[in-house]
């Protein structure tokens, strides 16, 4: 399930109110969201958040014992098994292209730490520290409050509009799901005609619904 689904799903009760109150769900939800994730992000103990500290930790391990030479002022290699790295340790860079992609210090990249008298730390990306994670929910999302104290401008008030063309409706009851997209396949379920439940049928339905 992709997150249009998850959200549409989560507001299905109410997504046929009124445009006003249905913004004030959606802002009442939001803002809870915003102030647990910040609540969290500001709970945090460690440099980078919880995830990306539990995906550097084993790489510390691993890069124990890794012999190491400097080429350059700016450049080491480094023997990890039959897989060598060369680093360039300030253009975050490795020949092993898994530090250029994650950006995080791989295994040959942290084993030259000691020698570039360098904080592992200065090699990640902000974006994976915590000062990013508690900015990323800094702001607060208030109300927009009642309408009566709504500052409209006149030319908005003065403004005519009009309902939208309504075009004939069809037959059978409005479609409330979204269409499928694309490659994406739905298995139908089977609902008994007899008991009303799903995942069998009603030559197999056990229930005493309906028996003489």
């Amino acid at each position: 399930m992709n997150m249009v689904e998850s959200l549409n799903s989560m507001f299905v009760n109410v997504r046929d109110f009124p445009y006003v109150a249905l913004h004030d769900v959606i802002q009442e939800k939001m803002s809870k969201w915003w102030n647990n994730r910040r609540i969290v992000a500001m709970a945090i103990t460690t440099p980078l958040t919880p995830s990306w500290e539990s995906k550097l930790r084993p790489r510390f391990a691993q890069s124990n014992g890794r012999h190491t030479s400097q080429l350059n002022p700016v450049t080491y290699h480094v023997k990890c098994g039959e897989l060598e790295g060369v680093v360039a340790i300030f253009n975050k860079t490795c020949t092993c292209k898994e530090f250029d992609i994650d950006k995080l210090p791989c295994v040959h990249a942290i084993a030259t730490v000691h020698h570039a008298q360098v904080s592992v730390y200065s090699l990640v990306s902000p974006y994976y520290t915590k000062e990013y994670y508690v900015l990323a929910y800094d702001e607060t999302i208030y109300s927009v409050g009642s309408q009566s104290q709504w500052d409209v401008p006149n030319e908005v008030i003065a403004r005519i509009v009009l309902p939208r063309e309504v075009k004939d409706k069809k037959r059978g009851r409005p479609k409330t799901s979204r269409f499928p997209s694309v490659g994406e396949f739905r298995k139908r379920k089977n609902r008994c005609d007899k008991c009303g439940a799903y995942r069998h049928y009603k030559k197999k339905c056990n229930s005493q619904i309906g028996s003489t």
